[in-house]
């Protein structure tokens, strides 16, 4: 054994007794004849103390010479620090390690960045040197606390008679939703596994099977674009029953959700959790997620502004769409002109064309260019409409339904942080339910399925799906779980009837062939008695990243993906070796096409990189040449990187012990005529010559 105890939990009950310690070196203090050195491990951060009179010369020397995040193994006596250098900041303040021995284990060299938590370090570099990033205390107590938040998940579904069942990594594609990873099969050349988005068809089959309860902590892909919340592999628990009903899957998630918050938080959940449907959502806070933690409801006054002269509002319903405000309540006196301009260009890039707006001062005045398009009685409806009192700030959106909720969505948000009305320390849970079924994909010109299509639509709606006039209004059984605005995790009602499956699939256009080839053999599971099931997920990324209160989710995974879903401290994806492809039966010649397509984008990027940091106006001509220049520099640096590197060493040339050196004594001067005798044309004490041009 290496050690005996770890560095942080060292106290006074430890006093006098003789340990060793390993970990990484954080600081050195030299103060003459006593170095005091702190030594770093999981558990936290000790002093050590070097005293010539304790220690051995030699460990003493190599004191000396400590560089920061070397690793040490320090063996010593644990005693009571003198009272007036506690350290009140760390665990171990009270005592220190009086050192008699150390060895070096690992020389670590200078550091790209400073691993103190305190030191801002940009993204990018923290995640090239993750290795690196990981040893800081943050990211170990975040990692901690994820580890401890899947352990408390696993134990509560355990008590609740969940059976843990690891399903297929390498599945069948059954594209419908986000995008595959694909992974090609050398045995069976030409054809393609899929890297599953999640478990969703082997945990049905499970429950044909008879499990009744199954649970997993899930790994899951899905090449789709990513987000703060969003990777392209991700960690979710996920779970299915059998013989229960909607109703029984939100009574156990809500108490799933608040144990598992009060074991891992150590204090109770704000109860109860809101209900509300997905029309619901929609309709008062314009997405299927809302933040409940605060109270800001947008509102449709499209009927009260029906009959002013506005155009904005009148193009707009005579168009199809609607009028929609939010009423900032106190927010008159908030929302000064710069303010109402940063609010307008936010709305804007969210795809509002506009704002218009109405400021109510505290004694009653009125700022707004709209009272003018409105009659007495048309103002007083809108006023009413929009709740409108003294010292309110009502902004609008007048658009298509779909634009008007996405700008109103944030807009609301942003209203909110500048109102001050988020508490961030609040955790607020709310369930949507009532999904729609279908939702029209206009770069498609067809429906797709919301959620996906094993969701049990509601019975009384079942009849609705055949005809593309009445898919807008069936409903399915499908809920999501959210978390102060963030989708913890989605769920449904599988459909367990063959005959509705069936009715499903036609409605998403699928053929009876179609369907047969992509999901027979869950079609054929149906025929053999399955029980009525419904099930859940949630991404463990996502509840960590919230409860943590990071950024994103790669402050709570230890190696994540960056937004073009690359590894910059790997490389990965990167090129494969030709035969790889070749076994794997793939085009070598595609590759190395898209090989050379990558270097030559590479290098015009860097063409054009380097000419803006020159300044430089560089035509497209311009730009290839440089770029053959470029690529021509790649492939040498390649070319040297093939050389054989293993040629006998130069002799070295012995230092000769005795060496004679002229002294540095200054020679002849000579005067300046003699110097000058034989030039051409001398013209005082400089040579003439003739002239290169005109």
């Amino acid at each position: 054994m290496y050690r005996t105890h770890y560095c942080g939990i060292l106290r006074r009950k430890h006093i006098g007794a003789q340990v060793t310690v390993c970990g990484w070196v954080l600081t050195r203090r030299d103060m003459g004849g006593i170095i005091f050195v702190d030594v770093h491990d999981r558990e936290g951060t000790l002093q050590a103390v070097f005293d010539l009179s304790l220690v051995d010369a030699d460990s003493f020397a190599a004191a000396e010479r400590l560089r920061n995040q070397s690793v040490v193994r320090i063996t010593g006596e644990v005693r009571l620090r003198d009272e007036s250098t506690y350290n009140p900041s760390i665990p171990t303040g009270e005592v220190e390690l009086a050192a008699t021995c150390m060895e070096v284990l690992s020389v670590a060299e200078a550091l790209p960045f400073s691993l103190t938590d305190d030191e801002p370090v940009r993204e990018e570099l923290r995640l090239q040197y993750r290795y690196l990033d990981l040893r800081r205390p943050k990211m170990y107590d975040t990692l901690r606390f994820r580890a401890r938040l899947q352990h408390e998940a696993e134990m509560l579904l355990d008590e609740q008679g969940f059976l843990q069942v690891e399903t297929p990594i390498l599945c069948k594609s059954t594209p419908e939703g986000a995008r595959d990873y694909l992974v090609p099969s050398r045995v069976h050349p030409g054809t393609f596994y899929a890297l599953p988005q999640s478990p969703q068809l082997f945990k049905q089959l499970l429950m044909v099977g008879g499990i009744d309860k199954y649970y997993q902590i899930a790994r899951c892909f899905r090449d789709e674009d990513l987000r703060a919340d969003r990777q392209p592999e991700f960690t979710q628990v996920d779970m299915e029953r059998s013989f229960v009903t909607q109703e029984d899957m939100l009574a156990f998630l809500k108490d799933l959700f608040t144990t598992l918050f009060e074991r891992v938080m150590g204090r109770p959940l704000e109860l109860p959790f809101k209900r509300l449907t997905w029309q619901e959502a929609m309709d008062c806070y314009g997405n299927d997620k809302p933040d409940l933690r605060f109270d800001l409801p947008i509102v449709d006054v499209s009927e009260a502004v029906a009959q002013s002269s506005f155009g904005v509002f009148t193009d707009a319903l005579k168009h199809g769409g609607v009028v929609r405000c939010i009423n900032v309540k106190g927010g008159g006196e908030t929302f000064t002109r710069t303010v109402i301009e940063q609010l307008t260009l936010f709305a804007q890039k969210l795809g509002a064309k506009g704002m218009a707006w109405i400021l109510y001062k505290a004694d009653g005045e009125i700022n707004s260019i709209l009272p003018k398009y409105f009659t007495p009685e048309s103002w007083a409806a809108l006023e009413t409409a929009a709740g409108a009192e003294k010292g309110d700030f009502i902004l609008f959106c007048a658009d298509q339904l779909e634009v008007t909720r996405r700008v109103l969505s944030g807009v609301r948000v942003r209203c909110g942080e500048l109102m001050g009305l988020i508490d961030h320390s609040q955790f607020q849970f709310a369930l949507v339910t009532d999904f729609p079924m279908f939702e029209y994909k206009k770069d498609e010109n067809r429906y797709a399925a919301m959620h996906h299509p094993f969701t049990m639509p509601y019975e009384e709606d079942i009849d609705l799906m055949q005809d593309d006039a009445t898919k807008p209004q069936v409903r399915s059984q499908a809920y999501d779980v959210v978390l102060n605005g963030v989708e913890l995790g989605s769920g449904s009602v599988r459909i367990h009837r063959p005959d509705v499956q069936s009715k499903v699939f036609s409605a998403l256009g699928f053929s009876k062939e179609e369907a047969r080839d992509r999901f027979g053999f869950l079609l054929g599971a149906f025929r053999y008695g399955t029980p009525p099931h419904a099930g859940f997920a949630f991404g463990l990324d996502r509840l960590c990243m919230l409860l943590t209160g990071a950024s994103s989710l790669r402050e709570v995974i230890a190696f994540p993906k960056i937004k073009d879903a690359s590894c910059p401290m790997t490389g990965a994806p990167d090129f494969v070796d030709p035969k790889q492809l070749e076994e794997l039966k793939l085009g070598v010649n595609v590759a190395e096409e898209m090989k050379r397509e990558h270097q030559e984008q590479v290098s015009r990027e860097t063409v054009r990189s380097t000419a803006l940091l020159s300044m430089l106006t560089l035509s497209a001509s311009d730009e290839k040449a440089m770029d053959k220049d470029f690529l021509g520099i790649v492939d040498f640096a390649g070319e040297l990187a093939a050389l054989d590197k293993q040629a006998p060493q130069t002799p070295r040339i012995r230092n000769q012990k005795s060496v004679n050196v002229r002294p540095d004594e200054p020679g002849e001067s000579f005067p300046l005529t003699r110097v000058l005798m034989n030039a051409q044309t001398v013209s005082g004490p400089y040579i003439t010559v003739p002239k290169t041009f005109e």
